[in-house]
């Protein structure tokens, strides 16, 4: 009975242990996405996504055909690689897809992405940068990455000013308030507010002094 408890309890120890295959995730750790606008160039919108895991990686390398299909078990187990995401970082399929998946406008003219060459694509993730047609105030952002997998997949998005949102299969486009054009806007209609109500008050004042003198007359 001893030897049996101790076989079973090095079996799972073992399991523990020992690295196995992957699942993909789509209800584990979130793919993220960061917006943000280029301080010296207005018509820039910068998008940083990152996969939520290593095993997200190597299914999106999988369906693009830059990792071998073997990789993805029939029951779902993926296994992954350390060299895994410098395989799929630099390709242009990889590139083409981000393009593809994530979208960005301005004033409803869409803006033309280019994929930097990531350093470290599990750790960091990947940056694109967006040049729009004129200056962005405010910038719809439309992310779909790995929802073409597996529609189960969600991405927590954060833009300027700590606004946050979640984009999901149904809900995959937000717009993000940026820049300068966005709140100019918001002066000049609080710049109008205040001029109008000058102009009203000056009226009443006008209107008050001459009943006043009338009424003096009288």
């Amino acid at each position: 009975m001893k030897r049996l408890v101790a076989a079973v309890t090095a079996g799972l120890a073992a399991l523990v242990i020992s690295p196995g295959p992957a699942s993909a995730h789509p209800f584990g750790d979130p793919q993220t996405v960061t917006i943000a606008a280029d301080g010296a160039r207005p018509e820039v919108v910068h998008v940083r996504w990152k996969a939520g895991g290593l095993d997200d990686l190597v299914l999106l390398g999988v369906s693009l055909g830059l990792l071998p299909k073997d990789r993805v078990m029939l029951d779902g187990a993926v296994f992954y690689r350390d060299a895994d995401a410098a395989a799929i970082g630099p390709s242009p399929r990889f590139a083409a897809y981000l393009l593809r998946q994530i979208t960005v406008s301005g004033a409803g003219e869409s803006c033309t992405g280019a994929v930097e060459a990531p350093a470290d694509l599990a750790k960091s993730g990947v940056t694109i940068d967006y040049t729009c047609p004129a200056p962005v105030g405010t910038a719809t952002v439309g992310v779909r990455t790995l929802t073409d997998l597996n529609p189960a997949y969600q991405t927590m998005a954060t833009g300027p000013a700590g606004e946050r949102t979640v984009y999901r299969q149904g809900a995959d486009t937000h717009d993000w308030a940026l820049g300068p054009s966005s709140s100019a806007g918001q002066h000049l209609g609080l710049s109008a507010f205040w001029q109008i109500g000058a102009v009203l008050l000056l009226a009443g004042v006008v209107v008050l002094v001459i009943r006043r003198i009338r009424g003096g007359a009288s």
